[in-house]
């Protein structure tokens, strides 16, 4: 099974290792555009699961695979597309291997097939298909058919941390999504870092769990400022965060100028290359909970 260190296929990891134990193997892949330090941060988490978790450090083929890639589904192929590979050679140096477990749950089915009747595709999600057809596996999905908030549920009852269950939802394709345009290391290293700094100061501020999901974005835009007695001509971030139940629908959620006043300054003072910070007001739809 492939897992993303996210809500979804922890509960499902840990609920498949509960029926049998190490002979699910587990494999992490670092797809270079995680959260800062997330890669770590995860892999001991998995171990205190007593989950069989490997971690494969990939950053520089999906750096290579992304790079001249704008156009939002195209990044979103092209990890898509990696990430099978990548876990396809992994998953060869196992023997016996019959079934593949994944993540899946109802809000991902919805938006990239067409389920009960006519619906366009919103958008690509990579842990849908895929996968099952190059390695002539069985498809286990054990929460195919819940929304996020069951998921939460059940990975409660299975005992799972508390601080673990309650992340937020983050996509699979990682930062790239949030990187609007090109994606390069160092524009991921500087979305890392302001990142850090917004979920951080919403756990500070006890607002991380009143919003459903969080996230900052790098435009392509530069803008004009003022640092000590230079001008400066740097990059401008969006802070992303929303209220919802499941994911289908979201309100932006109005957090309070003083927060967003502390941290347009804490990312600014903290973190070079950017100067300017917007807060976004869209809701879901018309707009999506992710810019791309």
């Amino acid at each position: 099974m492939a897992l993303s260190g996210g809500v979804d296929s922890t509960v499902a990891a840990t609920l498949i290792s509960k029926a049998i134990g190490e002979r699910l193997h587990g494999i992490f892949v670092d797809n270079g555009v995680l959260r800062k330090n997330e890669f770590e941060n995860v892999l001991e988490t998995y171990q205190q699961l007593h989950l069989n978790v490997k971690g494969v450090d990939a950053k520089n083929l999906f750096y290579d695979a992304l790079k001249d890639k704008t156009d939002p589904e195209a990044k979103r192929k092209a990890i898509g597309k990696l990430f099978i590979d990548v876990f396809h050679d992994e998953a060869e140096k196992i023997e016996g291997i019959k079934f593949l477990g994944q993540g899946t749950i109802y809000p991902d089915v919805i938006e990239s097939v067409s389920v009960h009747g006519p619906s366009m595709t919103i958008k690509s999600h990579h842990n849908v298909g895929g996968l099952p057809e190059v390695m002539h596996l069985s498809l286990v999905e054990p929460l195919r058919f819940l929304f996020k908030d069951e998921v939460r549920k059940v990975g409660l009852e299975l005992g799972i941390p508390e601080e673990m269950i309650n992340r937020h939802p983050f996509p699979g394709p990682g930062l790239a999504i949030r990187i609007l345009g090109e994606v390069t290391e160092e524009k991921v290293k500087l979305l890392q870092e302001a990142d850090h700094l917004y979920i951080n100061a919403l756990k500070e501020f006890d607002l991380y769990n009143k919003v459903w999901q969080a996230g900052t974005i790098l435009l392509p835009v530069k803008s004009v400022g003022v640092m000590g007695d230079e001008r400066t001509y740097e990059h401008t971030v969006a802070l992303r965060a929303v209220t919802s139940v499941d994911g289908m629908t979201a309100d932006w959620a109005h957090l309070p100028y003083d927060f967003l006043a502390h941290i347009s300054s804490t990312i600014i003072n903290n973190v070079r290359g950017i100067n300017r910070v917007v807060y976004d007001i869209s809701s879901k739809p018309p707009a999506t909970i992710e810019w791309e």
